[in-house]
């Protein structure tokens, strides 16, 4: 008989493939038109064992949602750790701009940008864009509060208001037929903003 460990590791490896291979097709060809069918061919499992993991494809489809926010997330912090920043202004800039960038990737767009809301809900999807890019904004304005560089009382508040604004410019990178030129102005407005927030 398998040790319980040995089965709990080969129940997270079957889950990290069905997420794999569920973030690809849904990124290639949308929510509508993947079905669980093609998900279970491709990883060669079968449905009970999606259905023991998820109980739905919306389910299927939040799992991938939340991989993709985090490796948005740790993509983020790499990019600030590589550049050696420090100063939280510079951290905040840095993750602003990461975003900006990964909202022209065609798995961002589609997955987070374009099903997330209509799959997901308004409400659902903007709890996880809360759980993730939220919370890493509130930590550094909670650092620059403490240096005397902004209200504590406003860091709540002002945390919504740029990841509401930060998010349009990655709405409209995303929806742009010149993204490159979208991305560029998108930095642009960033700067701009956190240099009058914060000057």
């Amino acid at each position: 008989m398998e040790r319980p460990n040995k089965n709990v590791a080969r129940g997270e490896a079957t889950r990290s493939q069905l997420i794999a291979i569920a973030r690809r097709m849904f990124a290639e060809r949308g929510y509508e038109d993947t079905s669980i069918e093609a998900v279970l061919r491709d990883a060669g499992v079968s449905r009970g064992s999606l259905y023991h993991h998820f109980a739905s494809k919306e389910a299927l489809f939040e799992a991938v949602a939340e991989d993709v926010e985090t490796s948005i997330g740790e993509q983020a912090v790499a990019d600030a750790q590589a550049a050696g920043l420090t100063d939280p202004l510079e951290l905040l800039r840095s993750g602003f701009l990461a975003w900006v960038r990964l909202a022209g990737d065609p798995v961002v767009q589609r997955i987070l940008l374009i099903d997330g809301p209509a799959v997901l809900g308004w409400e659902r999807w903007r709890a996880m864009e809360e759980r993730h890019a939220l919370g890493l904004i509130r930590t550094v304005l909670d650092i620059l509060a403490g240096q005397g560089r902004l209200r504590p009382e406003l860091t709540g508040t002002l945390a919504h208001i740029l990841l509401a604004s930060v998010n349009e410019v990655a709405l409209l990178v995303a929806r742009s037929a010149d993204k490159e030129t979208a991305m560029r102005e998108g930095a642009d407005a960033i700067d701009e903003l956190l240099q009058r927030l914060f000057a």
